[in-house]
């Protein structure tokens, strides 16, 4: 089919790679403006701008789609569909409406549950044992339109964010590319959203990664699992920030933010529930270690305190 895509993550550009090779007509790649990134804050472009000049796309980079002469551009193509991951930025109705079948939306959740901009990292701090792509017909509303296709996967237990990323995008490409065949051939079939059932999965903010030692160690271990790689959850200890990249709930008992052990096999940090050990860390400014690498300066050991910022 001839179709215009929005994206602008690996998310994204996953399908973007599905369509090209599927040899649909991608008329035009809309994708966001290149953002500050890295130390130096120097103008870096996303990976589905990437992938469109790889293969000599058609680009589109918009500052917004609300303005009549970008929305012009995109009658100019003559697109049948419109397919739509991860864009970030709101598209109107209006540009909605511009070509026939309207917008395809691939959603990282399986709705109505987990409407919003983080269902990855929602789904994992719930406690959900399983997630999935849902291809959505797009409407005005957040992630609220009709459903076209659902394909679960389970959340295993040593998933972080990034590794269900890649599962879901990789499933998210496949998808896409079926539900465009089904389209073609007029066999899709649109289902409503139940909105009694439905979630939502708001945005992820630094702030959230602090962790809390008094709420359960399993709960904090699925938070050090949802927040890898962003925005990371991190606790306080002697007036300086640690990340945890790794981690796991047992059955240990103390006074929350006290640590119980520290050798080779983790770091163990008494919660109100259970215990939390902690198998990779990081110190600001530092690289990831394992715990018996963090360890080896004999800077940590049983009775230290980790801290929220709230704390003294």
């Amino acid at each position: 089919m001839r179709l215009i895509f929005a994206g602008t993550p690996e998310f994204a550009a996953v399908a973007l790679r599905d369509l090209i090779a599927a040899g649909h007509d991608i008329a035009l790649v809309l994708t966001q403006p290149d953002r500050p990134a890295g130390r130096g804050m120097k103008l870096t472009p996303g990976a589905v701008k990437m992938v469109a000049l790889a293969h000599g796309l058609p680009l589109f980079q918009p500052s917004s789609l609300k303005d009549a002469a970008a929305q012009q551009q995109l009658k100019a193509v003559a697109a049948e569909v419109m397919v739509v991951a991860a864009y970030g930025m709101i598209l109107p109705q209006a540009v909605l409406d511009i070509p026939p079948s309207g917008g395809l939306n691939i959603h990282a959740s399986l709705l109505p549950r987990w409407r919003g901009a983080a269902p990855i990292q929602r789904a994992i701090l719930a406690g959900d044992q399983e997630t999935g792509i849902t291809i959505m017909q797009m409407d005005a509303g957040l992630d609220t339109g009709e459903m076209l296709a659902k394909h679960a996967i389970p959340i295993e237990e040593s998933d972080t964010a990034q590794t269900l990323h890649d599962k879901l995008a990789a499933l998210g490409g496949t998808a896409i590319v079926e539900a465009l065949n089904a389209l073609e051939q007029g066999s899709l079939v649109l289902e409503a959203q139940d909105n009694a059932q439905a979630t939502y999965a708001a945005k992820l903010t630094k702030e959230e990664g602090l962790v809390d030692w008094t709420k359960p160690a399993s709960e904090i271990a699925r938070a050090v699992r949802a927040y890898n790689p962003f925005p990371g959850a991190y606790t306080q200890w002697q007036g300086e920030s640690l990340k945890l990249w790794q981690a796991q709930a047992i059955n240990a008992e103390g006074e929350p933010g006290v640590v119980l052990g520290a050798d080779k096999a983790g770091i163990v940090v008494a919660c109100g529930q259970g215990a939390l050990r902690i198998t990779e860390l990081q110190r600001a400014g530092g690289k990831r270690l394992a715990a018996a690498q963090f360890l080896a300066g004999g800077e940590i050991n049983p009775g230290d305190r980790f801290l929220r910022k709230n704390q003294t």
